[in-house]
């Protein structure tokens, strides 16, 4: 499944087209650890968590992530806005918990 593909889906809230629509999605990837995120997500991947700010896009882009899903209702704030945009990187949101919202990524898989 491509970002794009995700996208028209509407599986989950559009927050930010970072214009990535052909790179396919290789997995969702849980976590809420920046650090940790850091290392262990792997390029490609559709990272789902609750940290909405400008340091989990830098993290993001670090990472070579697919897209950002935000859960459980997170939202996505202002410095983290400006920083999706400027680094093209795709942003979701939802409110389902974390584990649904992968889930039923991983299913689409």
């Amino acid at each position: 499944m491509t970002v794009k593909e995700l996208i028209d889906n509407n599986i989950f809230e559009l927050v930010n087209n970072g214009g990535n629509g052909d790179t396919v999605i290789t997995k969702p990837f849980a976590c809420d650890l920046l650090s940790f995120a850091m290392s262990k997500a792997s390029a490609d991947c559709a990272w789902f968590t609750v940290m909405g700010n400008m340091n989990t896009i830098a993290v993001s882009v670090l990472a070579d992530c697919a897209c950002i899903i935000l859960c459980e209702g997170a939202e996505l704030d202002e410095p983290g806005m400006a920083k999706a945009t400027q680094q093209n990187v795709t942003v979701f949101k939802t409110d389902e918990p974390i584990f649904e919202a992968a889930l039923k990524l991983y299913n689409l898989l």
